[in-house]
């Protein structure tokens, strides 16, 4: 599918063509830096494949990240990009796509980094139905920092910070982002690569706030939530006959964990109106707001810029 949205200026370096679009388009300058084996290559090259089957160009496209070791996604992949603060990746990216409401706007990140710190934000940017995607790289762990227990930990997993075992009950994210207000709510692994690029697809693809929350192993301080323990365990939605309009089924599969752990979109909702559908001055024919003149003299717009200066 292709979509034919143009947001760069004409005076703008020219974007780049269709015919010239490939899967290395979108691979950064930077090559990944992960551990060998961490979960969040096979996230990173989902992305990427997503982005060139549905013909989005890399113009057409922002990645903003918070920080971890996932966050450090924007770097390796062609598109607009920016690595902002921690937890702060989606009051951003919300800025960002009211003042370009073009531009397909994606935020990745981690369990630590969306869960914890970012958890306000979360809430706030799912009860208004943003047009953003988010990809949350779920490993149950904090990475970065070596090894402490995060916000999706287990009880009684054992680490860094809880040498006896976590006493603390884990945020389970799938049925928290379906009550919260998001519209499109999923789940993948890295371990399954090829069905996370149409989950991909389709939170890109929908029109208000997607969450694809994705089992990406750490393999160097999670032992327990490994691919050998995630793999005769990982059930498809999909293969399933789930059904993703069906609110309590999906709050249903969203709570179960255990010998049997689902993936696949969990729940979909397409008649509630996003912010920017909202928001009128979006919508009176001028374009993104962007794109449109201050409405200030010279004199007015330097003297604002030396102010915050």
């Amino acid at each position: 599918m292709s979509i034919p949205v143009e947001t760069a200026p004409a005076s703008a370096t020219p974007p780049v063509q269709a015919s010239q679009v490939t899967k290395d388009t979108y691979k950064g300058k930077i090559h990944p830096d992960w551990c060998p084996g961490c979960g969040d290559f096979s996230v990173l090259a989902a992305l990427q494949t997503a982005l060139f089957e549905l013909g989005l160009k890399p113009h057409q496209v922002l990645v903003v990240s918070g920080i971890g070791c996932s966050s450090n996604l924007p770097g390796y992949i062609n598109s607009y990009g920016m690595h902002t603060l921690h937890g702060r990746s989606l009051p951003v990216a919300t800025g960002a796509k009211l003042g370009n409401h073009e531009l397909k706007v994606i935020c990745v990140g981690g369990d630590g980094d969306g869960y914890g710190i970012g958890a306000n934000h979360f809430v706030h940017t799912m009860r208004r139905n943003l047009d953003l995607t988010y990809i949350v790289m779920d490993n149950q762990i904090y990475g970065l920092t070596t090894g402490q227990v995060s916000p999706t930990s287990v009880k009684g997993m054992k680490t860094k910070s809880s040498p006896y075992g976590s006493v603390e009950n884990p945020i389970n994210p799938i049925p928290m982002a379906i009550v919260g207000g998001a519209t499109y709510v999923a789940r993948a692994f890295s371990g399954k690569q090829k069905h996370m690029v149409e989950i991909l697809k389709g939170a890109i693809q929908h029109n208000g706030f997607s969450l694809v929350d994705v089992f990406s192993p750490c393999v160097t301080y999670n032992k327990d939530n490994t691919y050998k323990w995630f793999n005769p365990r990982i059930k498809i939605l999909e293969e399933q006959g789930h059904d993703p309009t069906d609110f309590n089924k999906a709050i249903e599969r969203g709570y179960q964990w255990g010998e049997e752990i689902p993936v696949g979109l969990f729940w979909r909702r397409t008649n509630l109106p996003t912010l920017e559908e909202l928001e009128p001055v979006l919508h009176d024919g001028q374009g993104p707001l962007a794109w449109r003149k201050l409405g200030l003299s010279d004199e007015q717009a330097h003297a604002l810029i030396k102010e915050l200066l």
